[in-house]
């Protein structure tokens, strides 16, 4: 049964989310669905071939404040630009009569545009009053700091929503060890596996064959593990290390990276072709934001982990320790210092590859499936 699906994600710090809104778009239209995805965040410059993409007017965020929204230029978002991002959604649904709506996220989190969700969601239902709504979120949330806010979200989860697609393995982790779940919350949980990219072509991994592969994804967050990297890495002239640099980091930071690594150092910007220099790599040293864990389980190669943890963040430290459990990885914590991660490289060399993962990647599958049920089950 093909359908009308309208997703809505705004990443505002990293790119995950949008990352995992694409694959959820693409699974759904390679499934015979009309999608439509609508992006709040800033635009990352990669093209949809199967699906429809709508730009909304972006906000960001500056580290981890997420109480203040930016544009583009770090200006305080204006309430005009809120105003015309809820309008575009709205004219969006009304266009659409979507048959589905999915809010990436919501109403776990992006409190600060609940108000545009919601608009998203009374306009769909207006349109089509037996479109049914889903929100969509990775295996681990940040659970409020507030009781009154979780019984906000349970509240919208039992009136608003048909199903939460948590786009992750309960075996590895369950949505319960980082969030809440109340009786309306676990009526309605959906499992899926984990949205893994497919499988490419390891071309390009002879760039890292050997090497001490670092990456940070796309925001600025990864600098000081860059910067301790680099400091590992004079301590070990005998290893070499290449350094992969997000877009999110500045060009004078870039610069300043570049201009401090040893000899045994390579560093440039992140590339396409990250998956194949990971499978070719000696050793992976990352956070534990969601895709790049996705990867390292691909790629079963050796990993330390650095999760990032700044603010109230805690995301990365419940996934990366959920690894460390299974065998998968081992953590490092930044603050302990270049020495630290120069003796757990290190150690991680001498114990080589983990074992095979037993962890289900096939969230695609498993969202399209999801869905088709949904839509064959409503009345």
């Amino acid at each position: 049964m093909s359908a009308r699906i309208l997703v809505a994600v705004t990443h505002l710090l990293g790119i995950g989310h949008l990352v995992r809104a694409r694959q959820l778009a693409r699974a759904l239209a390679g499934a015979g669905h009309k999608v439509t995805l609508a992006s709040g965040g800033m635009l990352d410059g990669k093209a949809a071939a199967d699906y429809r993409f709508v730009q909304l007017p972006p906000v960001r965020t500056q580290g981890t404040d997420f109480r203040n929204l930016l544009d583009e230029d770090g200006r305080a978002a204006t309430p005009e630009r809120l105003a015309a991002r809820c309008e575009q959604l709205v004219a969006l649904a009304r266009e659409m009569s979507p048959d589905i709506v999915v809010t990436e996220h919501f109403p776990f989190g992006r409190r600060q545009l609940a108000s545009e969700f919601l608009a998203l969601i009374a306009a769909a239902r207006d349109a089509n009053p037996d479109a049914l709504v889903l929100s969509s979120i990775r295996d681990v949330l940040v659970a409020p700091q507030r009781p009154d806010r979780s019984a906000e979200t349970a509240e919208r989860i039992a009136k608003l929503f048909n199903a939460v697609l948590v786009h992750g393995d309960p075996g590895v982790l369950p949505l319960e060890a980082s969030w809440p779940v109340t009786p309306e919350i676990a009526g309605k949980l959906i499992y899926t596996g984990y949205l893994a990219e497919p499988p490419g072509s390891s071309s390009g991994a002879a760039g890292s064959s050997g090497a001490i592969l670092v990456s940070g994804g796309g925001s600025a967050a990864a600098l000081p593990l860059f910067e301790t990297a680099l400091a590992a890495a004079r301590l070990l002239p005998q290893r070499p290390f290449h350094l992969l640099i997000g877009r999110g980091v500045s060009e004078a930071d870039f610069a300043t990276l570049r201009q401090s690594a040893p000899d045994n150092a390579v560093v440039e910007r992140a590339r396409p072709d990250f998956p194949g220099l990971l499978a070719g790599c000696a050793l992976s040293i990352s956070q534990a934001g969601y895709n790049t864990a996705l990867d390292l389980l691909q790629a079963g190669r050796p990993a330390l982990l650095v999760p990032f943890d700044a603010g109230n963040e805690t995301e990365q430290a419940l996934r990366a320790a959920a690894l460390e459990r299974a065998g998968l990885a081992r953590v490092v914590k930044l603050a302990d210092g270049a020495q630290a991660l120069a003796a757990a490289i290190e150690t991680a060399l001498v114990q080589g590859v983990p074992p095979a993962a037993t962890v289900d990647l096939d969230g695609a599958a498993g969202t399209v499936a999801a869905i088709a049920k949904l839509l064959a089950d409503r009345p």
